[in-house]
């Protein structure tokens, strides 16, 4: 870039982007100059997006591994890109050196990159479908369930992992490139996730904005700092394994405590609470008085009746069969919903946009400066979209010639999934692809996870009783990880587009994204896996997601018959219950509408427990007062207030993980009982 002198910090943002200047009536505007999009990817940039992107690995590794909800860091990229590169420009800056200028083009790919690269945390499966066919959750299940089969195992091991990642992530990426433009252009889909992300970088790329990221860095920094040494402060009274520290601090008394509610003083809950939606954190909420309140305690008094009293704690023939299947029957039915709906939506709105296309816009002769500076505005992001093409052959050679290593590849590590089954599932995840894709555009909701278990539930039943386990979960992987990561490209190339930035630098980010999560994501897997008990029921890390997919698995091969009494019927009154509520959801006036529980956020705490509700309704209360005090401060520092509770506490899982594979434990364990006991 051509930048003859500094002229001060306050100018070193707009100065270098500065271009051509235009007359609009009496009056001359610069038009910013767009670099080009080699100059868009740099290597201060691709550095700190790996990491950032180990960074929200472990965060999603986290997550996973924990309660299973994953709050988009889109924003929290976008800021901590921003504030690492403006850090290193200032200080070589203070040195009196000349650094080339930070644009928000270069922000964009960074963004791109790092979700790109914690995004194969989620879709490679490392809390759900990978380690579903673990031996840890094979036990768990029990040896005498029928259909949980000793040979459907296969633990993790880095090097398949990477492999798997290697040969099934990069297709998605190439699935939809030659749809970029109608997705974008001609249909005009909002993807209100990527357009946030690019109204959020462009405001730090002026100097208001400027100003604005540096208070809203502060912020993060100072709640990541206090998570950090919190987290820290925590760990010295959590002993050795059991039931210590303020992780299990009966904070409601010690009959709530029983039944799982309590408040754990988890940063990074409260920090989810703080970026979820409220109606997902009163969702989950309502979804742990629902089961750990209510149902339970009912089902359990049927102990010796619906099932034998003399069950352990995670047996399926007793009361953990009913937690695992009705928490499926609420997800399965939240998602088959939306899939038809969404389905439906995309139909209907592909044939309203051919009905237009014969159709003269109509021209408006005259129009003020405003609207005038508008129109040309778009007409110079559609020339920046549509000049530096991706070409439909190479999209499409590329994809066959991957899909090609693949069908050859996966037979190799997951001998039932057999080349042809696999080949069928490349030709049509581009269509399943597509309709995830136009989905999120129009609804911001992904569907991956539900794609994924309807190619489990297919492929499971297509092998059978000899292998159909292992190749139903290794099928779901495969349309997740299709589906998902073309639903995160046009995401973002919605935010390339707004952004002024080339859809080759976002290619290409995507690319280098995509390579570094296969490698990132299984390694800082493999430090949780190596550090901590993956899966253990009474740790604190349960994989719920694990069992829950392997039970799948199993149902598409054996079917119901081991359930313990009435469990068949009490799931498939949830399974209607979740179909119906999202139906109210849709018919009922909005504002009685936005009042009605998400089925698919009432479904996790069924498994997992009601303590995490309880932290992420505390940060949805605080975000609600917040509101009402302040909503402008609110609205520009809650984002960074919970990511930097979720990072400082991520970032300690680092040291945390160090110290356990040395065996350095806790020195304290705090526990509770009731008064006079010993």
């Amino acid at each position: 870039m051509e930048m003859g002198t500094e002229r001060g910090k306050e100018t070193e943002i707009s100065e270098p982007l500065l271009g051509r200047s235009q007359k609009i009536g009496d009056e001359f505007e610069v038009v910013e100059r767009i670099p080009p999009w080699r100059e868009q990817i740099t290597a201060r940039g691709l550095i700190v997006s790996a990491l950032l992107g180990g960074l929200f690995c472990i965060i999603t590794h986290k997550l996973n591994l924990t309660v299973g909800i994953i709050p988009s860091l889109n924003v929290a990229a976008g800021l901590l890109g921003f504030f690492f590169i403006k850090s290193w420009t200032g200080f070589l800056s203070g040195l009196g050196l000349w650094v080339s200028p930070f644009t928000r083009q270069e922000n964009t790919v960074i963004q791109t990159c790092v979700v790109a690269c914690y995004g194969l945390a989620f879709s490679g499966g490392f809390g759900s479908y990978l380690i579903a066919m673990d031996r840890r959750t094979y036990e768990l299940i029990g040896e005498d369930n029928p259909g949980n089969r000793v040979e459907d195992i296969k633990n993790p091991s880095l090097g398949w992992m990477i492999g798997f990642m290697c040969v099934v992530s990069f297709l998605g990426l190439l699935s939809l490139v030659p749809l970029r433009k109608v997705m974008i252009l001609d249909y005009k889909l909002t993807y209100p996730s990527g357009t946030a992300t690019a109204l959020l970088i462009n405001s730090f790329h002026t100097n208001t904005g400027a100003e604005l990221a540096k208070k809203q860095v502060r912020c993060l920094g100072k709640y990541l700092g206090l998570s950090f040494f919190w987290s820290c402060f925590k760990w010295f009274f959590s002993g050795n394994g059991g039931s210590c520290g303020f992780d299990n601090f009966p904070s409601l008394g010690l009959l709530a405590y029983k039944n799982t509610f309590y408040f754990d003083f988890s940063p990074t809950y409260i920090g989810c609470g703080l970026i979820c939606p409220h109606i997902v954190n009163c969702s989950v909420l309502f979804g742990a008085i629902i089961s750990w309140g209510l149902l339970w305690p009912f089902i359990s008094k049927h102990a010796g009746y619906w099932y034998p009293e003399d069950l352990g704690s995670n047996d399926f023939k007793g009361l953990y069969g009913y937690k695992v299947f009705i928490a499926i029957s609420l997800i399965l039915g939240d998602g088959a919903y939306n899939l038809i709906k969404i389905l439906v939506i995309t139909s209907k709105e592909m044939f309203f946009q051919m009905s237009k296309q014969g159709q003269i816009p109509l021209a408006h002769k005259f129009q003020d400066a405003e609207a005038f500076k508008l129109a040309r505005e778009e007409r110079r992001r559609n020339e920046t979209f549509l000049k530096d093409k991706i070409p439909a052959w190479f999209a499409a050679s590329g994809y066959v010639v991957l899909a090609a290593i693949s069908i050859a590849t996966i037979p190799s590590i997951f001998p039932p999934l057999k080349w042809y089954l696999v080949l069928g599932s490349y030709v049509v995840a581009p269509a399943l692809a597509f309709c995830n894709s136009y989905g999120t555009g129009l609804t911001d909701w992904s569907l991956a996870s539900t794609y994924g278990k309807l190619g489990l539930f297919i492929f499971a039943s297509c092998v059978g009783s000899k292998g159909g386990v292992i190749a139903g979960l290794a099928a779901c992987g495969v349309m997740m990880s299709i589906v998902s990561t073309a639903a995160d490209l046009m995401q973002d190339f919605k935010t390339g587009y707004l952004t002024f930035s080339s859809p080759r630098s976002m290619f290409l980010s995507q690319l280098v994204g995509t390579a570094m999560g296969c490698v990132i994501a299984p390694l800082t897997f493999w430090l949780f896996w190596n550090a901590f008990e993956i899966g253990a029921p009474d740790g604190p890390y349960k994989a719920p997601y694990a069992v829950i997919f392997r039970e799948m698995a199993i149902l598409g091969v054996e079917g119901f018959s081991a359930l313990p009494k009435y469990c068949l019927g009490i799931s498939s009154g949830f399974f209607v219950a979740a179909v119906i509520i999202n139906l109210l959801r849709d018919v009922l006036p909005t504002k009685v509408s936005r009042f009605i529980p998400i089925p698919m956020a009432m479904g996790i705490p069924f498994y997992i427990g009601a303590y995490f509700a309880i932290d992420m309704f505390l940060g949805t209360v605080i975000l609600y007062i917040w509101e009402r005090i302040n909503k402008k401060d609110a609205e520009v520092y809650a984002g960074a207030l919970a990511s930097g509770l979720i990072c400082g506490d991520g970032i300690w899982t680092i040291p945390s993980a160090i110290l356990s594979i040395f065996k350095i434990n806790p020195p304290i364990c705090m526990s509770f009982g009731p008064a006079g006991s010993s």
